[in-house]
């Protein structure tokens, strides 16, 4: 079959194709690997510590107060606090989501914002 016939294919004529190649290869017992690309994929996500300093500089690129802040990344102010204070390190999750918001700041603070809704008045 030539590449432009498969090109205008439907993807699911496509996906179909593909999957019967598979199962096909699988039941000769051929190695899979020599027909279809197989790669190990591992994800490097080991965020950096968090001490007082950069939990409160990494609250500080969103604009937002400790209540706000920690209301966004779902903990206690009191939690927070103890963080910036250095009497309590982040938990790893904690610092997980600390390290996503350092890497990408204009997305969470527009995520932040987004977030906002007006309380009703008195």
């Amino acid at each position: 079959m030539s590449k432009t016939k498969t090109a205008n294919e439907p993807v699911s004529t496509r996906i179909l194709s593909g999957l019967k190649s598979f199962a096909e290869t699988l039941e000769n017992n051929e190695p899979i690997s020599e027909k279809f690309n197989c790669r190990n994929v591992m994800l490097d996500l080991q965020p950096p510590e968090f001490g007082p300093e950069h939990v409160k500089a990494t609250r500080e690129l969103l604009g937002a107060s400790q209540g706000i802040f920690a209301q966004f990344i779902g903990v206690k102010v009191s939690a927070l606090q103890k963080w910036e204070q250095g009497r309590q390190e982040p938990g790893a999750i904690a610092c997980r989501f600390l390290d996503e918001i350092e890497r990408n700041p204009t997305y969470w603070r527009k995520r932040l914002k987004d977030s906002i809704k007006l309380k009703e008045a008195c």
